[in-house]
């Protein structure tokens, strides 16, 4: 079969090997775990705990704030000690809910009790997701319960399940579909039942090769759930570019892929619906990948949410004192870390290493018009008449240029010989004219 994929983007040094043979290791919380009440794409979760309580394992200690929201659950039994301003991955202070480890994991009523699929009605998954506080673990952090309920089930055709993991370095997806392919099977089948005229698409890319043999062999008797093997590009796991490649569906920036008949979810994703709806447990740990060329042990650990990342690093052995920059994701789309002290959060996924800065270390010249970043966008824009215009401070001329379809993936910046920072550029710019529009 041919390779799926989607037209242009780039294929940048993967990193994977440092990371992707090494099994998935379990650790424990310390003495302190912070929860920031902002996790998630929406609005903030409300505190329903008080300085001085008690809380178990499993306990929701912050409920939704709205519809676009999600609860937090505690992964520990401990005491509040704090609901206070904390420093965060974003480098600002948030409100988060502190909580001493008591070291006793005693847990909530039902923590952990078995549930079949059969006795669940749509009605009954969609609650369960809601009230574990599953995101989407791919990064964007948007409510899964909110994902899942679009206005009309009926006329979604397509799941399809993110297994790609495009970014370089990051090897946490690749691990859980390698040691975890039935969880991830029993989580598709529990969303399938929310969708009765739907079947559900795997895309892996040709990279993890066995991963796509181990599911599709899993699979081959269900006539609901197929494996397509995809070219390994990036960014291949982009909602858009995966939507394109596995069903030539075309959705642009003003669409959700519902419009189009499709939900996408991620395999990550997949394991925290399996945990919640068979097993009863909220969404607590996260399965991240500490690697890099500065990582003293590179490994994948699952790690209790509200660690610090300075706690998980040492779980992983350390890191070389002549680190230069640590990522929270990989180096594509992640972000620079000013510190390891902020705590793990539902949409952390890795932390990178790097003995060279090679960013800060580039010499920004003029644009040669070379084309590079047209020929690399895989959204099909013209980055550096958009870098002109914004440049310029002329940011209609950069949403007549299709400036908002923009998706930040760093491709550009990736291909540009001048290394001009073309990504920071159009961030920039499209906050501006979301600002603008509220102010108008």
């Amino acid at each position: 079969m041919k390779l799926k994929t989607f037209k242009k983007g780039v294929h940048p040094f993967e990193g994977k090997e440092l990371s992707s043979e090494c099994v998935i290791r379990k650790i424990e919380a310390l003495d302190v775990l912070v929860y920031p009440l902002s996790q998630h794409i929406g609005a903030p979760a409300k505190p329903i705990v008080s300085v001085g309580d008690r809380v178990l394992k499993g306990q929701m200690i912050a409920e939704a704030g709205g519809f676009i929201s999600a609860p937090i659950h505690s992964a520990v039994s401990g005491t509040v000690k704090a609901i206070e301003k904390r420093l965060t991955l974003n480098g600002s202070k948030e409100e988060c809910i502190v909580i001493e480890n008591d070291k006793q994991d005693e847990t909530v009523d039902g923590f952990g009790e078995r549930r079949e699929l059969d006795g669940l009605s749509a009605e009954d998954i969609i609650g369960i997701i809601k009230s574990a506080g599953i995101v989407g673990l791919g990064g964007a952090g948007f409510p899964t319960s909110v994902k899942l309920s679009p206005k009309n089930p009926a006329d979604i055709d397509t799941v399809i399940i993110n297994g790609s993991e495009c970014e370089p370095y990051l090897t946490s997806d690749h691990r859980i579909m390698s040691e975890m392919p039935k969880k991830i099977v029993k989580g598709i089948k529990a969303v399938l039942k929310l969708f009765p005229n739907a079947k559900a698409i795997i895309g892996i890319e040709d990279n993890k090769e066995a991963d796509y043999k181990l599911l599709s062999e899993l699979t081959k008797t269900d006539e609901k759930i197929s494996v397509y093997e995809l070219k390994t590009k990036y960014p291949q796991g982009g909602e858009r570019q995966l939507i394109y490649a596995v069903t030539g569906r075309k959705i642009n920036s003003k669409m959700l892929p519902a419009d189009m008949g499709c939900v996408v979810i991620n395999i990550a994703t997949c394991r925290a619906i399996y945990e919640a709806v068979y097993k009863n447990m909220p969404l607590i740990h996260k399965v991240m990948t500490i690697t890099g060329e500065s990582v003293n042990s590179p490994c994948n650990l699952d790690v209790p949410i509200g660690m610090s990342h300075s706690e998980v690093l040492e779980a992983a052995g350390g890191a070389s004192e002549d680190t230069v920059k640590f990522l929270s994701g990989g180096p594509m789309m992640g972000i620079a870390m000013s510190t390891l002290d902020v705590p793990v959060v539902k949409t952390s996924a890795s932390i990178v290493g790097f003995l060279n800065d090679d960013v800060s270390a580039l010499k920004t010249s003029a644009c040669i018009h070379c084309g590079k970043c047209v020929s690399a966008c895989p959204e099909k824009l013209i980055p550096q008449m958009m870098a002109k215009a914004v440049k310029s401070n002329n940011f209609e001329q950069f949403e007549k240029l299709g400036g908002m379809e923009c998706m930040e993936c760093g491709c550009c910046t990736y291909k540009c010989p001048a290394k001009v920072p073309l990504t920071q550029l159009f961030k920039h710019a499209k906050a501006t004219v979301r600002s603008n529009a509220k102010k108008a």
